[in-house]
C-alpha cells in the first residue's frame, strides 16, 4: 500500500509481525522526523502503525515537507 492523499493529509498504514517490530519502526521514524523538525500524527495498535502527515504551519495542507518525510519513511521498509 502506498501513501493516500485525502483531507489535506498523506496517510499510510503499516503492519508488522509484532508489537516490538512496530515500535522499532516508530522509533526510526521519530529520529527522522525530529531531524526534519516535522512530526507525524500517528497511532499504534499492537502490530499496526498508521501515520498521517500534513504541514501545520501551512494551514494543515500537504507540502513538500510531507512528501519528503513520507519518502524517508518508505526507505525504512
Amino acid at each position: 500500500m502506498s501513501w493516500k492523499e485525502s483531507e489535506d493529509s498523506l496517510e499510510r498504514s503499516f503492519e508488522f509481525n509484532s508489537f516490538i517490530e512496530a515500535w522499532g519502526f516508530m522509533s526510526q521514524v521519530a529520529i527522522i522526523a525530529e531531524k526534519m523538525n516535522h512530526h507525524p500524527e500517528w497511532s499504534n495498535v499492537y502490530n499496526k502503525v498508521t501515520i498521517r502527515l500534513s504541514t501545520h504551519d501551512a494551514g494543515n495542507t500537504v507540502t513538500e515537507k510531507d512528501r519528503k518525510l513520507a519518502s524517508s519513511i518508505d526507505q525504512l521498509l
